[in-house]
This record gives C-alpha cells, structure tokens and sequence, in this order.
C-alpha cells in the first residue's frame, strides 16, 4: 500500500556505501524508520532531505511486516533557515526532535501533536525572544496528546513530589496559558528568573516520571544550561 504524508526528520544515519536510514515523525503513521536506498551517491542529492528537522513530503509503500519501509519519492515542504543560524534556537530545536523520538512509539499517529511540532518551528524561525517558553510549549503538548496532561492542583504522583507550581510570581499563569496550546499566547508571556527556574523544573518533573527513555537523552544537560 503506497501512503504520501508529510514527515519530520528526527534522526537519520548512514547505512551501507550509498543509503540513509531515516526516523521520522509522520502525519499518517506517526513514527516509522525508513530506508533511502542511494540517497548518499552523488547524483542522489536525498541526503539533504533527510537531515534532522527537515520537513518533507514522502511517499512510500508501507507494509506491516518491514522494520524499514522504502521510500518511493521524497521532497523538500517547509525550511527553517533562521533556526540553524541561532546556537540557542538550534539546540532547542534539536532536543525537541530527540524528546520526541524517545518518548512516541513506533506507528502510533498523533496529527494535533504533528501539526503543534510544526508551528512550534515555524515559531522558533520566526521569534526573536520567548524562545524557553515555545520550548515549554511544546513539552506540555507532548506530555498532554501521549496521555499525561499536568494537573496544576495535584501536589504529588505516586513515588514523587512535585516542584510547587505556585511558586514563582507567575508561574501558575504561565504554565495555564501554555497548557490551552494556543501558540499566540507564548508571545505575551512575561518571565521572571523565578519564574523561569520554577516552570522548567515542573514540566521536567513530569516528563521524567512518566517516561524513563528520557534519562538517555544527550541534550538534557546542555538544556539544563540554555533554560536556566
């Protein structure tokens, strides 16, 4: 069965002498790997299609019993050329990728968390401040479209204590206003360093209980820094 979807690269490395294997977040199946056979010969030019955060459009014939479907036809849908200009946009975007990687599971499709990744980018290219609070924005959407929504009112998880959402100035509101997910509302924000150190440690608190992946993740001490 051929399926044509847009896709966002999470990862992808070499295989073999000419051919990429690719991880990507789809509209229509959520995460699958796939296989550019010959994307790394010279004549290909696929390569640059399936570098991480490249949003494209695949066509591919999908069967159930592959580890990796083949993928037919590819092109280039959306850039981000501000977003690889920035150190700071760059990292963030990048830890959005890896967050999502380990935390979906393979060919379970979430579109409203798909489409929420695209216009965090589309954010992230075109901001020039507020850029820890699209990050934010985007974890309290991953966190609510895979089932674990905060619960501002609920001081503990079994086994965990929860960072006080109440206790910056504005913490409370902040995280109120991003968890609507209306991305407009991350420009109006006001954030204090209290604030900022408040927020950061509730949403990681939940991401960190509900998913153990996340312990692996490369980029979680260099965030640490950026979201200080």
């Amino acid at each position: 069965m051929f399926i044509q979807t847009p896709a966002i690269v999470l990862k992808s490395f070499p295989y073999s002498d000419t051919s990429i294997i690719a991880r990507c977040f789809t509209l229509e199946k959520g995460k699958i790997s796939f296989i550019i056979k010959g994307a790394r010969s010279k004549k290909s030019g696929k390569a640059a299609l399936f570098q991480p955060m490249s949003h494209i459009e695949l066509v591919f014939n999908y069967r159930e019993s592959r580890d990796l479907q083949l993928v037919s036809k590819c092109s280039f849908i959306e850039t981000w050329p501000k977003i690889s200009e920035d150190l700071k946009r760059v990292t963030l975007a990048l830890s959005i990728l890896e967050l999502t990687e380990k935390t979906l599971s393979e060919e379970d499709p979430h579109p409203k968390l798909f489409h929420i990744l695209l216009k965090t980018y589309r954010a992230f290219n075109e901001a020039n401040d507020n850029l820890n609070v699209l990050f934010w924005f985007y974890e309290l959407a991953l966190l609510h479209h895979l089932g674990f929504k905060p619960d501002l009112d609920q001081r503990d998880l079994p086994g965990l204590m929860l960072p006080d959402p109440n206790e910056g100035p504005n913490s409370r509101n902040i995280l109120e206003l991003l968890m609507e997910e209306n991305i407009k509302n991350t420009e109006i924000l006001q954030i204090s360093p209290k604030d900022n150190r408040v927020v950061s440690d509730y949403i990681r608190a939940h991401l960190f209980y509900h998913f153990d992946t996340l312990n692996q993740l490369k980029s979680m001490a260099v965030l640490k820094r950026i979201l200080a």
